[in-house]
């Protein structure tokens, strides 16, 4: 309160000699070296908009304005696509971190020059990487088997970008054989390893340590990412704006079979796919639901256990119909990026909820509009529905 009158103060002092109060920007892009992490330069940027996801590659959006020549000679110095590292700051803390992977230039008709960039979190340079060396596991924890990609990634030259993990464990062990002949992206191969039942989940987490320093984390969580330790309480009436429930069920299904990959054994017989146990939930069907089949291909898998495992995650996230609430919050105060993976509690009170939904949720992805011209900064919340 005392900031505000101070702030509101030098406002009415300003106005007073004539002079309009230069509002700093809230957020600030580092463009850097991929590979070094050094800084190239720092540029204004308009109109950012970014999202963080668990289970989903993030995004940042923007447009950088060239007033002028020297501006201009930066500008294509440092974005440079595929290259370039891009860091979001928000005061002196971290809000997102990623690669810059398309610039485009542009100019209107009133000779208005601009570049808008378009960046993908760092997770989206694992998906352009391959493994050319067939990669073997027996009995190793999954998350080690996960570090292991990314220590393949980083130990080929060029390929080590700086991202740093821990060295828990999950207690589940598994064995996987990753052949060369398949050239597999090895954003896929951690996907497939992930979404096996009792896997976990993975992000790469962009922050500042208690050093200053800028890192990029492997998270890994078993069976989830959980952040956080106490609970925000969100309502509407209230800090809640505005919110979206949809609920899908184009996706759901009660029995499922998933296929492998061709099994062969006899070069003068037919191939045929290996195939899944078929899980039908009976307990859906006796309540009054139609029977909805659905399938999964996992082309790579050889063994039957393993595809089984897969087999019963898929089936176990098919069995409710998908909601994956919204909800739309000014941004600020505990409403930052940190919130990924962090329990919050909702309440809401309209016709829809007459008895008042008071239920908690995970938030698993959060998109950012920051402010502009009569336009407050808003955070988007993607929740989780609690099981």
């Amino acid at each position: 309160m005392v900031a505000q009158r101070v702030h509101r103060h030098e406002r009415q002092r300003a106005d007073h000699r004539g002079i309009r109060p230069v509002i700093a920007p809230p957020y600030r892009l580092l463009f850097t070296d991929l590979r070094g992490d050094q800084v190239l330069d720092t540029l204004p940027v308009q109109g950012v908009a970014l999202d963080d996801f668990i289970g989903k590659t993030g995004s940042m959006r923007g447009t950088v304005p060239i007033p002028n020549r020297k501006v201009a000679d930066r500008a294509r110095r440092a974005l440079v696509p595929g290259r370039t590292g891009v860091w979001v700051e928000r005061g002196r803390e971290i809000w997102w971190g990623g690669i810059l992977w398309t610039t485009s230039p542009s100019s209107d008709e009133r000779g208005y020059l601009a570049v808008q960039v378009q960046c993908g979190g760092w997770e989206s340079y694992l998906y352009r990487r391959h493994l050319h060396d067939t990669q073997e596991a027996v009995q190793v924890d999954q998350l080690d088997i996960a570090r292991g990609l990314i220590d393949y990634v980083q130990n080929t030259p060029g390929g080590n970008i700086g991202i740093t993990y821990d060295t828990h464990v999950s207690g589940v062990l598994r064995d996987r054989t990753y052949l060369r002949y398949d050239l597999p992206a090895v954003g896929d191969l951690l996907d497939d390893l992930a979404a096996v039942e009792d896997g976990f989940e993975w992000r790469i987490a962009s922050y500042r340590d208690t050093d200053g320093r800028r890192v990029k984390r492997l998270q890994l969580g078993h069976p989830v990412i959980r952040a956080g330790t106490s609970e925000i309480v969100l309502t509407r009436p209230g800090p809640v704006l505005s919110y979206s429930w949809p609920t899908d069920a184009t996706r759901k299904a009660n029995a499922w079979q998933s296929r492998g990959a061709s099994i062969n054994t006899n070069q003068a017989a037919d191939s045929f796919p290996l195939l899944s146990e078929l899980l039908v939930d009976d307990t859906d069907i006796a309540a009054g639901w139609p029977r909805l089949d659905g399938t999964s291909d996992y082309t790579t898998v050889e063994r039957q256990t393993t595809l089984d495992a897969h087999a019963r995650a898929d089936w176990t996230a098919a069995r409710n119909p998908v909601q994956i609430p919204e909800v739309e919050v000014l941004l600020g105060g505990n409403i930052t990026p940190a919130l990924l993976g962090a329990t919050v509690r909702i309440r809401i009170r309209d016709l829809w909820h007459p008895d008042t939904l008071d239920a908690r949720f995970r938030v698993v992805g959060m998109s950012i509009t920051p402010p502009e011209r009569g336009r407050p900064e808003t955070a988007r919340l993607y929740l989780e529905v609690p099981e």
